[in-house]
């Protein structure tokens, strides 16, 4: 193991739900830079929405808040605290 890699994740699985979300801390070579890309989550009902999407805001930045679209009756934005940026919603 690399010298300051001793905290950091090899592999990591997330359930959500139904969904598995496999991630790591990649090949440790400096900060991460999150940018071009979003990951979605939609939720079940409106309700489910705005939790997911207020732990994911937590320690982060707001970037659309929710609210209901012609697309949506919720949807949002938002990075985490690590800077990933997320879209939730709730299909019609």
């Amino acid at each position: 193991m690399a010298p300051g890699s001793e905290n950091k994740v090899m592999h990591a699985c997330l359930s959500m739900g139904d969904t598995t979300v496999m991630a790591s801390d990649g090949r440790c070579e400096g900060k991460p830079n999150f940018q071009g890309f979003s990951l979605s989550l939609t939720g079940e009902t409106v309700a489910e929405a705005d939790r997911v999407f207020a732990a994911l805001g937590t320690g982060g930045q707001v970037q659309m808040p929710m609210m209901k679209t012609f697309y949506s009756p919720r949807f949002g934005m938002v990075a985490d605290r690590f800077g990933v940026s997320w879209m939730i919603l709730v299909q019609m």
